[in-house]
């Protein structure tokens, strides 16, 4: 029998990359401006620029290395991952400039709109991690450019329809990433999955790789959830920092302690550690307004780690039989479940800290729409995402080229030579 090749994607991926930067370079020539002042809301460059660094280096470094740990994917999940940042954090700044077009006729680029652009396209990186492995860079580049058309489109109803505040509706990228992700995976689901694809396993070099970009993650973090804090009001900022960090250390004790109970030979899972480790900072990055006590921070990572560990052990494999959904990464435990958790966490706090039982009630009320909104636009747009990639024209991977990088990379030694 001949081997199966994996369908080429020359008439596909080059004229649609091409097409696309040329026409990001034609809107940058006439509508955008490097802003003049030297200071970001009144921080000074070269402060700022270290914290834009470390946002930086968590999208692409942190989310590259983080899906490695596939054995024969460790090209496409780094490679990609790069390509579809730098298309994504583009179109961010274009979408998120719009408004400034309509009232200046420019769009003012600063490192600010960098680090909120570069968090528009880390949605986008959450959600390929459902997909990864599964399809073909066209698809991943489709992906990141409606996605992040959707997220800036909830970031703009939650701030017009209920006044909430840019921080507060950017840190919702976890929910809006989680969600987006299993629609969109429900939707290419491919028969069979549940007997797990002939590559989908790890060994002891690519889980190395895996944990590498797991710490870059975790030493960033803080930064991460801390760069857009409004530096104005006195030790908000550091409090910020110290909230996160103790937040990701006690959910890095907790997963690792709640692995070794739900192993059945009591050892350590490498994929729990790498994935929910994160789960203290995803969950404290959604309450940070309201969480002003270490013991606060300390308590969501610890409750963040527990479910986030649990469902990583049981969820993924339920969502695969129950729902015919192939989560690859398992983002709904990773990104989902911890995000909502800190999403109750913000509610329970800012009430705790209400004097007046009206102002509770309202803050109640526009809290849950704000998620109500979020979780339906995520998945109307993974829905129409889904549907639009379902089509055979863009040339998906088969089922025995899923996680292969030879369906897309050059292997000089590999090659057969006259």
């Amino acid at each position: 029998m001949a081997p199966q090749y994996a369908p080429s994607l020359r008439s596909r991926l080059a004229p649609l990359l091409v097409f696309l930067q040329t026409g990001f370079i034609i809107v940058f020539a006439f509508y955008i401006e490097i802003e003049s002042n030297v200071k970001v809301d009144g921080v000074a460059f070269s402060s700022f620029y270290s914290e834009f660094q470390d946002v930086n280096v968590m999208v692409i470094l942190g989310f590259g290395f983080l899906c490695t740990f596939l054995v024969r994917h460790g090209f496409s999940s780094s490679g990609f991952n790069l390509l579809v940042a730098a298309m994504a954090t583009q179109w961010a700044l274009i979408l998120n400039g719009v408004e400034s077009l309509y009232y200046r006729g420019k769009i003012r680029m600063d490192l600010r709109s960098l680090v909120v652009a570069e968090m528009c396209a880390a949605s986008a990186l959450i959600s390929i991690g459902a997909l990864v492995g599964k399809t073909n860079l066209v698809q991943l580049v489709l992906i990141a450019l409606l996605e992040v058309s959707g997220f800036v489109l909830n970031e703009w109803l939650l701030q017009s329809l209920l006044m909430v505040r840019p921080q507060n509706s950017i840190m919702l990228l976890h929910i809006f990433g989680a969600f987006f992700g299993v629609i969109v995976t429900f939707i290419l689901y491919r028969k069979g999955s549940e007997q797990r694809f002939e590559k989908e396993k790890f060994d002891r070099k690519s889980g190395l790789f895996s944990t590498l970009g797991t710490l870059f993650l975790w030493l960033f973090w803080p930064s991460f959830n801390s760069v857009l804090v409004d530096n104005g009001i006195p030790g908000r900022k550091l409090g910020a920092v110290c909230s996160t960090y103790l937040a990701l250390a006690v959910s890095a004790v907790t997963a690792a302690a709640v692995s070794v109970f739900t192993s059945p030979k009591g050892k350590l899972n490498l994929i729990h550690m790498q994935s929910c480790i994160l789960a203290g900072g995803v969950a404290v990055g959604v309450s940070m307004p309201v969480v002003h006590q270490p013991w606060e921070a300390m308590t969501i990572g610890f409750t963040a780690a527990v479910v986030s560990t649990i469902g990583f052990r049981y969820i993924k494999i339920h969502m695969l039989l129950a729902f015919e959904c192939h989560d690859t990464c398992t983002v709904l435990s990773t990104h989902g479940l911890p995000g909502l958790l800190g999403w109750v966490a913000h509610l329970f706090l800012q009430i705790k800290d209400c004097d007046d039982h009206t102002t509770a009630i309202r803050f109640a009320v526009f809290h849950i729409l704000s998620l109500l909104i979020t979780i339906s636009v995520s998945l109307c747009m993974g829905l129409i995402t889904g549907v639009i990639l379902k089509w055979n024209f863009w040339r998906p991977p088969q089922d025995k080229k899923c996680f292969d990088d030879q369906a897309y990379w050059e292997f000089p030694h590999l090659a057969v030579r006259k």
